[in-house]
């Protein structure tokens, strides 16, 4: 029996390492960098410290005219022949929202003249049940009233 001989196998590291260098080179110039995460302009939610309380009224008062005028707070809302008081629901659901914010009731005093016609008290109460306010009341009279 005769040995054959093999040639000997060589490893050729020079291409090797050159296409590496390339592979690496073209990583590289292709990645973008990555922003650390403290470079970033955001503002995260929080809580501010106020220097002053904030007081919110915990009742508001409604006041029916005479003519059907609705006044809430000293402020005229909508006109005196409007049905609907989109104006006095809008301003009823804002309050609604804060108080409930401030995990306190919703409160609300009707004070009707007594010439006031009794659908105009039926239009409040029903935008103060739009608005989901539960907790009116009726101001009484007073002593100087006869």
């Amino acid at each position: 029996m005769r040995r054959t001989e093999h040639p000997q196998i060589e490893l050729q590291i020079a291409p090797m390492i050159d296409v590496c260098f390339l592979l690496l080179f073209f990583y590289i110039l292709t990645s973008k960098p990555v922003k650390p995460e403290a470079d970033m302009d955001m503002t995260l939610p929080g809580t501010v410290a106020q220097e002053d309380a904030l007081e919110i009224p915990d009742e508001q008062l409604i006041a029916i005219r005479d003519d059907g005028q609705v006044i809430l707070n000293d402020l005229p809302l909508d006109k005196p022949d409007s049905r609907d008081l989109p104006a006095l629901v809008a301003t009823l659901k804002r309050f609604k929202e804060t108080a409930d914010a401030n995990k306190s009731q919703a409160l609300i005093t009707v004070d009707v003249s007594d010439k006031a016609v009794h659908q105009r008290v039926i239009d409040v109460l029903n935008s103060c049940a739009k608005a989901g306010i539960q907790g009116v009341t009726f101001a009484g009279a007073t002593e100087d009233e006869p």
